[in-house]
């Protein structure tokens, strides 16, 4: 599949505001957000709503008429993408709601609205990787394993958020550091996971495509003599040797070196390692992101001279 830009923008940045909201607000209504400077839940609330911000108008730079952006809300019980827009814009008023509270020190209905978004947050993230995972035509989206590493991969990056924002306020409670370590080593196994099942799993070939299942079939004739909208959007081929240096910078970049880095500041390393271990996981799972698109094979492409997905 053509990875689109627009689209990678949109799930690392909303995933990663999805995931620092509801960390920090599950943290503020249990009553274990860390000793912090004042103020320092309300900026982190912040900052994940200009992310999910961000990301929801990266998004609408992915629709080629964005006039009728309004049609997806028109399909909520047959469209993950119409439950998905639905729980993205009903998130809002909930967030706001829990973020005017926290301004304010107001308790009661705020922490009403405070779960509510967080259940919320889950459920639009939930149905971005379902938009995904429902497609049966492409065997490397179709699994559980799609919507579970959309929910991981938010959280692992809100928690390094999370942790980051908490050394900017000034604090030292190595809580959010241990949070995101732990994030980022559950994120990082579900994805080798994903890893492996994709390689060894077995999907359609030319000659369950065409019925015929006797002897090898080959395609003589593509019946185009240029590239068409299928083949451009469907038939993009990043190879096979380049596939696997990337698993493994999204591995390396995405995971090992962040959880390194936070391993070390809570052996005692300055505080400020936070950030590089941010801009890794940053850089890591935005490869991660291109990857997932880059990797997936189209069954139309079968008809188009591919031997199997």
């Amino acid at each position: 599949m053509h990875p689109a830009l627009s689209v990678i923008l949109f799930t690392v940045l909303s995933g990663a505001g999805y995931g620092l909201f509801s960390l920090v607000a599950v943290l503020q209504l249990t009553g274990g957000y860390p000793a912090a400077a004042p103020g320092e839940p309300l900026l982190q609330l912040v900052v994940a709503l200009v992310l999910i911000t961000l990301g929801l108008v990266s998004s609408s730079l992915h629709l080629h008429n964005p006039k009728n952006a309004w049609r997806a809300f028109l399909r909520v019980h047959t469209s993950w993408l119409s439950r998905e827009a639905l729980l993205a814009v009903a998130f809002y008023p909930f967030a706001l709601i829990h973020l005017w509270g926290t301004a304010a020190g107001v308790g009661g209905l705020t922490a009403a609205a405070g779960w509510l978004a967080v259940l919320l947050a889950g459920g639009t993230v939930f149905s971005t990787g379902m938009i995904y995972a429902g497609l049966k035509t492409l065997r490397q989206w179709h699994t559980a394993l799609t919507p579970a590493n959309y929910l991981l991969l938010g959280l692992a990056l809100g928690a390094v958020f999370m942790a980051a924002g908490h050394v900017f306020s000034g604090g030292s409670d190595p809580l959010p550091t241990a949070l995101a370590l732990g994030a980022l080593v559950v994120a990082g196994l579900m994805k080798g996971i994903y890893y492996l099942w994709i390689r060894a799993a077995e999907g359609p070939t030319l000659n369950t495509a065409t019925g015929f299942t006797r002897a090898p079939v080959r395609l003589m004739d593509p019946g185009h003599t240029a590239a068409t909208f299928l083949t451009r959007e469907f038939g993009n081929d990043p190879g096979r040797e380049r596939v696997e240096r990337v698993r493994l910078g999204v591995l390396g970049l995405g995971f090992v070196l962040p959880g390194l880095l936070l391993a070390w500041m809570l052996q005692g390393a300055a505080p400020g390692w936070v950030y590089p271990a941010l801009i890794c996981a940053l850089a890591g799972i935005g490869l991660e992101r291109w990857l997932f698109f880059a990797e997936a094979r189209h069954s139309v492409m079968l008809y188009h001279g591919l031997q199997r997905t």
